[in-house]
């Protein structure tokens, strides 16, 4: 291209031209939107006009129903009384314009005012009218007050109502403008300031970075003169380091994937001296419980749901033990103890164990079960670790309640064999597509205080078995973790 022929100078100082015109052609737009928008508000302030003008039409319906009841009291003509019911249609038209121009909730409640004091004013104004018919003069007379009163008080209401749109007329016109003349004001100094940096700009480029690079590309450019007569300065240098920039970042890659190795070699030592440690300060203390429950539970009288309670503690207790034991054998994984039972046993086990802690979470479960799943071979206290392990999580994850779906099937015309599956899926945030390939990895957490290896021991636990666990894919909110065993004979 012709630009990217010319010298280094030249090609900025065309920017900064660009620059400025952007900015001068950004300021104009910003102008001729002020005169848009103040065109926009003068299309309200003509509605408005136009509910103004409704205000007054009501009052002026109202005004002429004035009189025609002493008209009639005075001569007696029914023609009187036609036209003042002519009148109240028109009225009543008058207050249907107004309510379909109304806008706001203290608009209707004006409105439904008045249309409160005219049903009064035209109530009072029947009954001095059904006297005069009856030739009860006096009796008429003496609610003359009473339907002036309502008259007022109704004249009232509609000035308030024509006022309230008066007032906002004046009020949209005057932000109106200010708005505009603000925006105005605004323009001029963006302008003002974009040419301003401009200026400060090209002032920088040539002293800070043309005079530099200058000096540096004639002295990288001794004995070739080639480079002397080429226009791009920054071109020949560019060449000069780029493979020295691709080695540095190979080298730095290569440094990371070190530094990511060491990390996890470290995180595996010191596993195994915390470990250590853990044995004796807190399963021993864990131990002196569980022994000194076991005695109260021999020697205190409990009712029924004490008893519950006491069993609850106990299992939580015993829960928490297992969860050490976990982790300090993760290093050192426990023999297996097989048996034969239902994977939906061990199911009902894990919920009957969790029920308190899902009321505390304010979480509910909902089983989705045919019939009881097939035999496997399994250790029921290892699985059992898995789904607590897995409804927890999930626990944890709906901050705030949620609900757990447990869902058993069995699938015969699987490929290696036929097998129980069971999903646990939850209505949490869910996991990231990018986290789920890292979730069953040693030390991997997204908790502040996770130790990372809840999820790498189920998945340990699992393949023990012979079986496999992986995470649905999401579509959208929740996470599904998905458990897959063999049936018992089909390994």
């Amino acid at each position: 291209m012709v630009i990217s022929k010319l010298p280094l100078r030249s090609r900025i100082f065309l920017v900064i031209g660009a620059l400025v015109f952007i900015n001068f052609m950004g300021a104009s737009v910003m102008v001729w939107y002020t005169y848009r928008i103040q065109a926009v508000l003068d299309n309200i302030i003509e509605h408005n006009l136009a509910s103004y003008q409704s205000a007054a039409n009501l009052e002026v319906a109202l005004v002429n129903q004035k009189g025609f009841v002493t008209y009639f009291f005075q001569d007696g003509n029914p023609e009187w009384l036609r036209q003042l019911g002519e009148y109240r249609q028109i009225f009543r038209v008058r207050l249907e314009e107004a309510r379909t121009r109304a806008e706001d909730p203290l608009q209707h409640r004006l409105l439904a005012h008045i249309e409160n004091e005219y049903e009064l004013y035209i109530a009072v104004k029947d009954q001095v009218i059904a006297h005069y018919q009856a030739n009860r003069h006096d009796q008429g007379l003496q609610l003359h007050p009473t339907v002036r009163q309502h008259f007022f008080a109704l004249m009232n209401t509609c000035e308030k109502y024509k006022a309230l749109h008066a007032e906002r007329m004046i009020e949209a016109q005057h932000d109106s403008h200010a708005q505009a003349a603000q925006l105005r004001v605004i323009a001029a100094i963006a302008m003002g300031g974009g040419l301003l940096l401009a200026i400060v700009l090209a002032v920088l480029l040539v002293r800070e970075i043309l005079a530099p690079v200058n000096r540096l590309f004639k002295m990288a450019s001794r004995g070739d003169p080639s480079a002397e007569t080429s226009p791009n300065v920054l071109t020949a240098l560019g060449q000069q380091v780029h493979g020295l920039l691709a080695d540095v970042d190979q080298t730095h890659l290569a440094l990371a994937r070190s530094r990511e190795s060491l990390v996890q070699a470290e995180k595996l030592a010191i596993v195994g001296k915390l470990a250590a440690g853990m044995a004796h300060s807190i399963r021993n203390p864990f131990t002196s419980v569980k022994m000194r429950l076991f005695s109260l539970n021999r020697s205190l009288a409990l009712d029924s749901e004490q008893k519950e309670d006491f069993t609850v503690i106990t299992e939580e207790i015993r829960h928490i033990d297992t969860i050490v034991q976990n982790f300090l054998e993760f290093s050192r994984p426990p023999k297996l103890v097989m048996q034969t039972i239902s994977p939906s046993h061990i199911v009902d086990m894990a919920l009957q164990l969790l029920r308190h802690r899902l009321k505390s979470y304010d979480v509910t479960v909902a089983l989705q079960r045919a019939r009881p799943l097939p035999d496997v071979s399994a250790d029921p206290e290892q699985l059992k670790e898995v789904l607590v392990n897995l409804i927890i999580n999930a626990c944890e994850a709906m901050e705030h309640g949620g609900h757990i779906d447990i869902r058993e099937e069995t699938i015969a015309d699987n490929p290696s064999g036929p097998i129980t599956v069971i999903q646990v899926s939850d209505n949490g945030p869910g996991i990231p597509e990018q986290l789920c390939k890292k979730v069953f990895q040693p030390f991997f957490t997204t908790k502040e205080e996770g130790t990372g290896l809840g999820l790498s021991i189920v998945a340990r636990i699992v393949n023990e078995h012979g079986g496999q666990i992986r995470v649905a894919p999401s579509k959208g909110m929740g996470t599904t973790f998905i458990i897959e065993l063999p049936i018992k004979g089909e390994r």
